[in-house]
């Protein structure tokens, strides 16, 4: 099917807007990483890194797709452990032990966004420098290097990427498709990057919960990539109920720190 058609098809559309919509969904997790690691670079850096993080993953997500045919090799068993687990529902193991190659992709992401989650707020509660970081004496947290935060994201946008393509594929057959959602979900993302981290970098105790749902989302990659398949839904809903209680934790915090100032202000 050309151009021409697609742009007539209401069918292709209907595809294009739900593309968007998962890409969105899919791509949370990869804005919240990059606004955290973004965020431990000084401020001069923090913006370029983010556009930077963002670009690759755009240009990673592209490149892919042209790669489209070898993408869906890496669901084929590599290899099987032939380990029997214990039986499921209707006496099927209750674990896959045959890994294809985007069950490996999807552990090692896993087990590295867990590292790096845990390592994060192990540094939010005993702020402390290590090799390869510097200190800002303002803020009194630890920095990193521009170059290793760069490799970071490049990591985790590739696990990412795969995840979101591989998606996309079960979504529609049309690349064009593919690649205008990616576009769209990118230039989205982007303009949402900065408020997002400055949003992020007013409020610490964000920073915690962000962390707490990448330890999560570390979890649910890791058990994908074993066959255990966690829907989207639950993690999605269980991150949008913890936020709305910390908004309103924030939002009773504002008002007592103003009705601290108003009696001071009266007690002068």
């Amino acid at each position: 099917m050309d151009i021409i058609s697609l742009l007539s098809d209401p069918t292709a559309w209907a595809a294009l807007v739900t593309l968007v919509v998962l890409e969105i969904v899919l791509g949370i997790d990869n804005l919240v990483f990059i606004a955290i690691l973004s965020n431990k670079l000084p401020e001069h850096q923090q913006a370029k890194a983010r556009r930077i993080g963002l670009m690759l993953a755009l240009v990673m997500r592209i490149a892919l797709l042209m790669l489209i045919g070898w993408i869906v090799t890496l669901q084929t068993p590599l290899f099987d452990l032939g380990i029997t687990g214990a039986p499921g529902e209707h006496g099927e193991p209750s674990f896959e032990t045959a890994f294809s190659g985007r069950d490996l992709i999807l552990v090692a992401g896993g087990l590295f966004l867990l590292w790096k989650a845990t390592k994060e707020i192990h540094h939010n509660m005993d702020p402390e420098v290590e090799s390869g970081e510097l200190l800002d004496q303002d803020k009194g947290v630890a920095q990193i290097a521009f170059g290793a935060a760069i490799a970071q994201i490049i990591a985790l946008d590739l696990v990412f990427s795969i995840d979101s393509i591989l998606t996309a594929v079960g979504m529609t057959d049309h690349v064009p498709i593919m690649v205008t959602a990616v576009v769209i979900t990118v230039g989205l993302m982007l303009i949402a990057a900065n408020p997002l981290a400055a949003f992020i970098e007013k409020n610490p105790t964000l920073v915690m919960l962000a962390l707490a749902f990448l330890v999560m989302i570390g979890l649910v990659l890791i058990a994908d990539g074993f066959g255990f398949h966690v829907p989207k839904g639950y993690v999605y809903a269980a991150m949008g109920f913890s936020v709305g209680v910390e908004l309103l934790n924030m939002v009773k915090r504002n008002r007592r720190n103003k009705t601290q100032a108003g009696v001071g202000e009266k007690a002068a």
